[in-house]
């Protein structure tokens, strides 16, 4: 059976962007084709200053979001990256096989440590080494796809590199895993710069939709985004992006085309009106379950104890090998 993994980093809440451009596709499609693992990389949290309670705060939000939005335990496994030693295990060793050079070119090291060195702070060595640690979460569990955005697509190629690298040097001891990319709405864009990825991180959230947000909140979003001068309702990223991405996020919606949709409005308001209508619709039941399992902790802490008890045991004889392969001894 096909293994994926794919994971979430608690940063900040769940967006709309979160939803479309990846949670969807896991609890809809993922699941049921193949052996799916999917994880809080809370690990990931701690590259760049963070409040500590926050990240636990967020780890167990978006481990709930993810069942509320559908994944299914009996499915597939739900867990929480440091919960299974088996990652850091394996990502030193990654270390030993992955080049300086080839890290330091990684888009997202490059652009968030210029962030980091803008707003007057140091860059943490595990800024640059976190995509050594992405590609042992994927390589643990002889991942064969992993589920990504564009802008994840660099750190899986990297995970591909050294996959293939130990292979050669000690044997070959890792599957080489192959990024997929969903279709429409895979880069959900901010509704006030939409040309910009609508990302939880952002510390303005009036272009963003959170999947917690309650339904005046979507609407008032929706309503206040940015459109374009003079083009009308058309489906061109270049022309309009603002309406584009509307028409991109109904289409994802309601399950239409955003080029056929482009021809049924004649203005931006109408345009606006129905999207937020279908977010807000798409986004009611996830909510709802939400404050189910939220009230349930027992049942939440319950899933991510079994979730990583079943990880490790898939990933603690790979990564032995893997400690055998490259020439240090059996404990």
């Amino acid at each position: 059976m096909t293994r994926i993994f794919s994971g979430v980093k608690p940063t900040g809440h769940l967006t709309l962007g979160n939803y479309l451009g990846a949670m969807r596709r896991w609890v809809e499609t993922d699941q049921h084709r193949a052996d799916g693992l999917f994880c809080v990389v809370d690990l990931h949290a701690l590259t760049v200053a963070h409040d500590p309670a926050r990240v636990r705060r967020l780890s167990r939000q978006t481990a709930t979001l993810l069942l509320a939005a559908g994944l299914d335990p009996e499915l597939c496994t739900v867990f929480v990256q440091s919960h299974v030693d088996e990652h850091t295990r394996l990502s030193y060793l990654l270390e030993c096989t992955a080049s300086d050079g080839e890290l330091r070119r990684m888009i997202q090291y490059k652009e968030k440590s210029a962030l980091a060195v803008r707003s007057g702070e140091s860059v943490r060595l595990s800024l640059l080494t976190y995509p050594v640690l992405m590609a042992a979460d994927i390589l643990v569990y002889g991942t064969d796809e992993v589920p990504v955005g564009d802008d994840q697509a660099q750190h899986v190629e990297l995970t591909r590199d050294l996959a293939v690298r130990f292979n050669q040097r000690y044997g070959h001891t890792f599957t080489v895993p192959k990024a997929v990319h969903p279709g429409v709405a895979a880069r959900v864009m901010d509704l006030q710069d939409p040309t910009s990825k609508m990302g939880k991180s952002h510390r303005s959230g009036a272009g963003i939709v959170y999947l917690l947000d309650d339904p005046d909140q979507v609407r008032r979003k929706i309503m206040r985004a940015v459109t374009d001068s003079g083009t009308g309702v058309v489906h061109d990223r270049e022309a309009g992006p603002g309406v584009t991405n509307l028409l991109e996020i109904l289409a994802a919606c309601s399950g239409g085309n955003p080029e056929e949709l482009a021809g049924v409005y004649e203005s931006y308001g109408a345009l606006k009106r129905d999207t937020a209508d279908a977010v807000v619709e798409l986004l009611r039941p996830v909510r709802e379950r939400h404050a189910e399992l939220a009230a349930d902790a027992g049942y939440v802490d319950d899933v991510l104890r079994k979730g990583a008890e079943r990880a490790g045991g898939l990933a603690r004889p790979r990564v032995d090998a893997a400690y055998a392969a490259i020439g240090l001894l059996p404990r």
